[in-house]
């Protein structure tokens, strides 16, 4: 079991310096995507976005990958050989008109301007950092993984213990309601007797009431269901895939069993056990909204 929140972070070297990504993810219902690329990686985007849907089913998540230093520019000498051309025969035009003596060399043209050669800076072609940038993606996803899995393992822990604390409170349910056939017909009989102002009700009578009594107040169904819910959702725990959505849909049905048995019983201990077994699912559904 892992919980939606987690951090992770990578770098991988580039020329220059360094591509760090980081993946970052809190609680959300559904997958929440956005991913932050440097400009000349861009086109890479898709393939994270794959590589991240791919490692987290759901939760808001932030992907980002910055780089650290400048990225070294290859540099290459272009020579104008039109420009050079133009200034030799500029240069042999002044030398007819002037009559001046020697030639046209390389000096020449060099005091002529630097426009002749010139040093050209080339970037780096993003194509040779993509592979830089798919590393550094993968270890930060790994590394988000384990931050995940470490507070899922607590989640599971306090999760455990809430359940083991509604299994109890649900055992006392149980015996309960083998004590409420006694209660309902002292119950009656005390109500049937004020009303008759002390003269014996008959018993046959008030078994017969007891017997309604007891069937409107029957809560063994309920807490048989919710004996079966705590041991699926123990299952769930134990599950490495994604469960938080069937936890929320186990954590509704038990909900949905405590309230029904609260409503039926009319007797002061189990209505103080369901209204502590309410106070630990409360608790649970909290812990279930940061889990996968």
């Amino acid at each position: 079991m892992k919980s939606m929140t987690g951090f992770g972070s990578a770098a991988a070297t580039v020329s220059g310096g360094r591509l760090v990504a980081e993946v970052r993810s809190v609680n959300a219902r559904f997958l929440d995507l956005k991913i932050s690329l440097p400009r000349e990686h861009a086109s890479v985007e898709g393939e994270v976005r794959e590589s991240v849907q791919a490692a987290i089913e759901r939760g808001r998540v932030e992907v980002s990958v910055r780089r650290e230093g400048a990225a070294k520019r290859r540099s290459r000498v272009e020579v104008d050989l039109d420009l050079a051309r133009a200034h030799a025969e500029a240069w042999r035009k002044v030398q007819q008109a002037l009559g001046l003596s020697g030639g046209v060399d390389l000096a020449l043209l060099r005091a002529s301007g630097s426009e002749i050669v010139r040093v050209v800076d080339a970037p780096v072609d993003p194509a040779d950092e993509q592979p830089a940038l798919r590393r550094a993606v993968s270890k930060a996803l790994v590394a988000h993984a384990r931050d995940r899995a470490r507070e899922g393992a607590h989640l599971r822990d306090d999760m455990r213990k809430r359940l083991d604390a509604i299994d109890g409170l649900r055992s006392d349910c149980m015996r309960e309601a083998g004590r409420l056939r006694g209660h309902l017909a002292e119950r009656l009989t005390n109500r049937v007797a004020a009303l008759l102002g002390g003269q014996a009700p008959d018993p046959a009578r008030i078994v017969q009431e007891v017997a309604i009594a007891l069937e409107r107040s029957d809560f063994t169904e309920e807490l048989t269901r919710l004996g079966s819910h705590v041991d699926a959702f123990r299952k769930l725990l134990r599950e490495a895939a994604p469960v938080g959505k069937r936890i929320e849909f186990l954590l509704q049905e038990m909900l949905r069993e405590v309230n029904t048995i609260g409503s039926k019983a009319g007797h002061l201990p189990v209505t103080q056990a369901v209204l502590a077994a309410k106070g630990e699912l409360e608790k649970l559904r909290e812990q279930a909204a940061n889990v996968e």
